[in-house]
């Protein structure tokens, strides 16, 4: 369970705060009868004593434990001091001197939201969610209900809204997207306006579990309600765009941008890529260019990500000389190519027919240390063979497999085998087909097809023949 863990990740070797109240002072405390006194009491033991005596003197003060009620009046006295409070949940917890419920939970919540520790916050919030005991005495809790008690502990406990952009993204966390979106709704109805990095990962988990239409109508939800007169970031617009561009509807993501324009909202470098691409999937590639001409007019800055959209763009129509432009203007601006830059030159030569300078990027790219995608592999594989190299192809793919435990699709595995027996290379075709079969993939009519020509056109009619018998008998 996380709070197990809470110790050891969240803090360091604790500072010694100096005591104010001699030891002995403490020494002769008994368990007060008021519990007002026995509070003030427990206060002082923490927040005096010394850490290695504190522990063992409220043992000894309260053998019995704390009730979760007595829990939340001792840490309200110790919100300044977030830090303290957490060590003293932690210290109750693991010797089980109080058996917590959703109050106690709420109130050092907000005690550590009010603290801004957001990171010891976030687990303490994922561990209330899943197991923390209800009043009626059920294991689990909803996350409806961690929210209605952090409302009922709000004021007293001095917290701020930002608590709840905490509950938001616990509740993403574990993937409770529905009971997120009811959480914003209640903000909403109480003219509190989440955070815009909030919405942001809102509007992305709704956006991929339930499609960019649903998380567009949950942007509507959000900023067309007025809350808080909170017009939408850029954030918010790139990710709307991201969204229907990942799901291909295009026209969608040009909407968004008009709109984003409309309400005077400046794009940034991010927005003009994602348009970018899209005209670049488009093969329109002068209105990427007129974007790229608009950025620098404005003075947006390039990073990576633009040059890779414009380059991938210019790779995939051919234009690959128009690529290496933008390649040395993004050297010059003093920008690294990514795995994706070398990727684009890699699959943009194969396309236009030139596999030496495939070949030379793809090994430039072994060597700084890039992994490269399935996709490219593949491309670079087909180029080599079409070209008639296919122990070079098989060399690379060795070489891949080496390095980074690389698989290739079926697909690509049978046409290095074709290839292989198109140029006359039995041997090395006989061997590869073996490690296709010990991967689980049995060979289909084109591959018995390309065997029977390779020995067909080497003069092993034997061999052919038997190929073809082979064939019959298994049906394929």
């Amino acid at each position: 369970m996380a709070i197990r863990a809470l110790k050891t990740i969240l803090f360091p070797t604790p500072m010694q705060k100096p005591s104010f109240l001699h030891l002995s002072n403490f020494s002769t405390y008994s368990t007060p009868d008021n519990p007002q006194s026995m509070i003030s009491t427990v206060v002082a033991v923490l927040t005096h004593q010394r850490s290695k005596s504190r522990w063992a003197h409220l043992r000894s003060l309260r053998p019995n434990g704390f009730a979760p009620s007595e829990f939340s009046q001792i840490a309200l006295h110790l919100k300044n001091n977030p830090h303290l409070a957490l060590r003293f949940f932690l210290w109750t917890h693991r010797n089980s001197l109080c058996d917590h419920n959703l109050s106690s939970y709420s109130t050092l919540i907000h005690i550590l939201a009010r603290g801004r520790l957001k990171r010891q916050a976030l687990i303490v919030l994922r561990d209330a969610i899943r197991v923390s005991r209800l009043e009626n005495g059920e294991l689990e809790s909803k996350p409806l209900k961690v929210f209605e008690t952090l409302v009922k502990t709000y004021r007293q406990c001095g917290s701020a809204p930002f608590v709840f952009d905490l509950l938001i993204e616990a509740c993403l966390d574990l993937k409770k997207i529905d009971s997120s979106i009811e959480i914003v709704r209640m903000l909403i109805s109480r003219r509190i306006s989440p955070r815009f990095s909030t919405c942001c990962s809102l509007i992305q988990q709704v956006s991929q579990r339930h499609g960019p239409n649903e998380g567009y109508k949950m942007y509507k939800e959000i900023f067309g309600s007025n809350c808080g007169a909170v017009e939408p970031s850029v954030e918010i617009f790139n990710t709307l765009m991201v969204a229907f561009y990942q799901d291909g509807i295009f026209e969608k993501v040009k909407e968004i941008w008009e709109q984003m324009l409309g309400l005077n909202c400046d794009p940034n470098c991010y927005s003009y890529s994602i348009l970018m691409a899209v005209y670049c999937d488009e093969g329109k590639m002068d209105e990427a260019e007129n974007l790229w001409e608009e950025m620098r007019a404005k003075n947006v800055e390039f990073d990576v990500v633009a040059y890779n959209t414009i380059i991938g763009g210019f790779c995939g129509i051919g234009e690959v000389e128009k690529a290496e432009e933008f390649f040395r203007e993004m050297g010059l601006s003093g920008l690294d190519g990514s795995a994706t830059t070398y990727e684009h030159f890699v699959k943009g030569y194969c396309k236009v027919g030139n596999v030496d300078s495939a070949l030379l990027v793809f090994k430039d790219m072994l060597r700084t240390g890039f992994r490269p995608e399935g996709l490219t592999m593949e491309r670079l594989i087909r180029g080599l063979c079409e070209k008639s190299r296919g122990l070079e192809a098989w060399e690379i793919l060795r070489v891949a497999k080496g390095r980074f435990g690389f698989c290739l699709m079926r697909k690509s595995l049978e046409f290095l085998v074709m290839g292989l027996c198109q140029e006359g290379k039995m041997g090395e075709a006989l061997k590869l087909q073996r490690q296709m079969v010990s991967e689980g993939f049995e060979p289909n009519c084109e591959i018995y097809d390309a065997f029977i020509s390779g020995y067909m056109e080497q003069g092993n009619v034997e061999m052919a023949e038997k190929l073809r018998m082979e064939m019959l008998e298994i049906g394929v």
